[in-house]
């Protein structure tokens, strides 16, 4: 029934200005639409991600939005941490963690947060 079906991640935020700033500045999406002051849609690959105003910003305490950036996740860490982002450390069992990055094996993750505190990660899948 959905498995040919796009999906969209939808973030809750609190202050839509400080957001539109954080992901077309520092994260280098393109606004492809808004809905007055309550929503701002972005394009990411072949997807869109909406960032939409909620008394709830912040509450989440999982991966919101994952990227999937292949084998430049070093790069895309460094041009990241270039504009200001910092990276969360976490304890991850059967992970180390080089730099930024947490390592298992051939997997490489970063983790970082917007400025309303949802977590997002990049991938070297």
């Amino acid at each position: 029934m959905l498995k040919d079906r796009d999906a969209i991640a939808n973030l809750a935020v609190k202050d839509l200005a400080r957001a539109k700033k954080f992901y077309e500045d520092t994260l280098g999406l393109v606004q492809v639409d808004a809905e007055d002051e309550e929503l701002i849609v972005f394009k990411s690959g072949n997807t869109t991600i909406n960032v939409y105003r909620s008394q709830y910003a912040g509450t989440n305490q999982a991966t919101a939005v994952t990227w999937m950036v292949g084998d430049d996740v070093e790069g895309v860490v460094r041009a990241l941490k270039a504009k200001g982002v910092a990276f969360e450390h976490y304890d991850m069992p059967d992970m180390t963690l080089e730099g930024d990055l947490h390592v298992a094996g051939d997997l490489k993750v970063a983790w970082f947060k917007d400025p309303d505190g949802n977590i997002l990660n990049i991938v070297n899948r």
